[in-house]
């Protein structure tokens, strides 16, 4: 849990759209990661509690007859190219030039957090505005600019899907670890849920916190 206390300004959720990316396989988890349940509550849900605290603009990416039950829905363009057919469904659609891409198994993300990642971005002007966490690029926890569909639709049309080549070609905001750290942001907010492991581990760590 951060120690952060964002500031937030009255105008922090204007001009942003979040796309909450839940179209994935799951097929390490072997059921839908959207309708898993942690603290009895799926992680769809808690995705939605989490943007929705950010914007009141917030959709969903992935399949309408499974989703449309709790937002409006964006369906990939290009199908079964995983994050990135997600991403540039949403971009391509998005009534708004800046845009927070979030992925519907990460959890422990925090509002406060995005709305840092927002206040960055703003302040950046960069394409893409983003965190590094333990050596890694968080593509899934970012703000993107409009513009970068334009982008991820030249690499789809060339069969190229992975999302961190297209980050040198464009004007990136890199947010180290340590200015996390600095912000009161602790790297574990990242931690993803793939596997069933994964999961019982997260629900394992809840009990324990609650327990201190």
């Amino acid at each position: 849990m951060s120690n952060h206390s964002y500031d937030r300004r009255v105008n922090d959720a204007i001009g942003v759209t979040v796309f909450i990316l839940a179209g994935g396989k799951s097929s390490r988890m072997g059921s839908d990661k959207a309708f898993v349940k942690l603290e009895g509550e799926t992680l769809l849900a808690k995705t939605l509690m989490v943007a929705r605290a950010v914007t009141e603009e917030v959709r969903i990416v992935g399949d309408a007859g499974k989703f449309s039950a709790f937002g409006p829905v964006v369906e990939d363009v290009y199908r079964d190219q995983g994050p990135m057919g997600g991403i540039h469904a949403a971009l391509s659609t998005s009534p708004t030039n800046l845009n927070l891409i979030l992925a519907v198994d990460l959890p422990f993300v925090e509002a406060n957090f995005l709305r840092y990642l927002l206040s960055r971005a703003r302040e950046s002007g960069a394409m893409v505005t983003l965190p590094r966490a333990a050596q890694h690029l968080q593509p899934l926890c970012a703000i993107y600019q409009r513009a970068f569909a334009a982008v991820a639709e030249e690499s789809l049309r060339n069969g190229r899907n992975k999302i961190d080549s297209l980050f040198g070609m464009v004007r990136a905001c890199v947010i180290e670890e340590e200015e996390l750290i600095r912000g009161g942001f602790s790297s574990a907010i990242f931690r993803n849920l793939n596997t069933p492991d994964d999961l019982e581990k997260a629900r394992s760590s809840q009990i324990e916190h609650r327990a201190e």
